[in-house]
């Protein structure tokens, strides 16, 4: 359902890849670290369903090499990332294939196939049996309908273990443009019917039914896909916006979804990370298409966190007196953090912890465990 890429798009990398680039870079090599004990041979599978040249002409890696990349990392370390990669431009393929060589050349196990990711997915499913799986998903348009994600995520791959994940870009600007179909005379009904099935059901057209706002619109209806997948797959499913600041329409939701609490937490951490890298490159591109730079203002990571620390104290400090329990932080990650998930780093809810301990709220020191995460937190008494 991808709709292709312009001759362009391989050049440089735009500001759009950017997050998603930074954020799968930083967030594959846990999730393999975090799963991969889960298979007796120590191997987890990759599928990258959109995965294009692999290499842009800069020579920056796209997201394919990105993943190769962490395949040879793991491959050090006796870990094995089964990679597979679709792409279906007979172009965009041969240059894949290329960069897909040169680490097949130093042991990674890399295969490719060119045609639509619908078409490869059943075999990539069975062969990940009994081993991790991540999914990314990355369309120029559209993505695989809602009907096979289920049947893939909450079907064929149920339950916690092995672990299954997925990362997938849901288009704003096709949601718009196709908002526009709705009540439209000259509205596209094929064009529509298509993300019907995307969607799984046409109750995305309500939104753009005499809406006052077109992009109050497409963001109810990218918050009411996530309820959706989540409800249906039995997930914890995560929609993050990409925009520039709150005054640009978001270009893409990247929507997260995974069975594990330490899934949820490692990739919150990883968005903030990612976010902030974004950032620094969207300073440095002031004239890029996408992006006005004359109204940017860089949220200062150190400002935010400062209000972040209070406000995550507040949450622990409610979680505790509901639950008149010691409580891990990793297995009430949203709770937590709450707004300021994916806005602040793992450090923040140490840092929340010790400023309870301060005020005479919990007995807990905040120190203790080398990994925020894996901290026990107790009420007071």
């Amino acid at each position: 359902m991808s709709t292709g890429t312009n001759g362009s798009y391989w050049q440089g990398k735009a500001l759009p890849s950017v997050f998603k680039h930074e954020l799968l870079r930083r967030y594959i090599p846990p999730f393999g670290g975090m799963t991969s004990r889960q298979s007796q041979d120590k191997r987890v599978v990759y599928l990258d369903g959109y995965a294009g040249e692999g290499r842009y002409e800069s020579g920056e890696p796209g997201s394919a090499e990105i993943a190769l990349r962490v395949a040879s990392y793991y491959r050090s370390r006796g870990l094995k990332l089964s990679c597979f990669f679709v792409e279906e431009q007979a172009k965009s393929f041969e240059r894949l294939l290329e960069v897909l060589q040169t680490y097949r050349a130093r042991g990674v196990d890399a295969r490719a196939h060119r045609g639509e990711v619908d078409g490869v997915l059943d075999d990539v499913v069975l062969r990940a049996r009994g081993v991790p799986l991540f999914l990314f998903l990355d369309p120029c348009g559209l993505c695989l309908p809602m009907e096979r994600l289920v049947d893939v995520l909450a079907r064929r791959r149920p339950g916690t273990r092995p672990a299954t994940e997925l990362l997938m870009n849901f288009s704003m600007m096709a949601v718009r443009r196709l908002g526009g179909h709705v009540s439209s005379p000259k509205g596209n009904e094929k064009s529509l019917e298509r993300f019907d099935a995307v969607c799984g059901g046409r109750w995305w057209r309500e939104y753009f039914s005499g809406a006052a706002s077109e992009q109050d619109a497409a963001e109810a209806v990218a918050a009411e896909y996530a309820r959706r997948l989540e409800q249906q797959t039995g997930m914890s499913v995560q929609s993050v916006p990409v925009a520039a600041d709150s005054h640009v329409k978001p270009v893409y939701h990247l929507v997260f979804a995974t069975h594990s609490p330490y899934g949820l937490w490692v990739f919150g951490d990883a968005v903030a990370r990612a976010r902030d890298e974004w950032w620094k490159t969207l300073e440095l591109r002031e004239d890029d298409a996408l992006f006005s730079a004359a109204s940017l203002k860089r949220p200062d990571p150190a400002t935010v966190e400062k209000e972040a620390v209070p406000a995550m104290a507040r949450n622990l400090e409610t979680l505790l007196l509901r639950t008149r329990r010691p409580v891990k932080l990793v297995d009430h990650t949203l709770e937590v953090f709450g707004t300021y998930y994916g806005q602040v780093t793992e450090p923040a809810a140490r840092k929340a912890v010790k400023l309870l301990h301060s005020q005479g709220k919990t007995p807990s020191t905040g120190v203790g465990e080398k990994r925020t995460r894996e901290l026990i937190v107790r009420p007071a008494a």
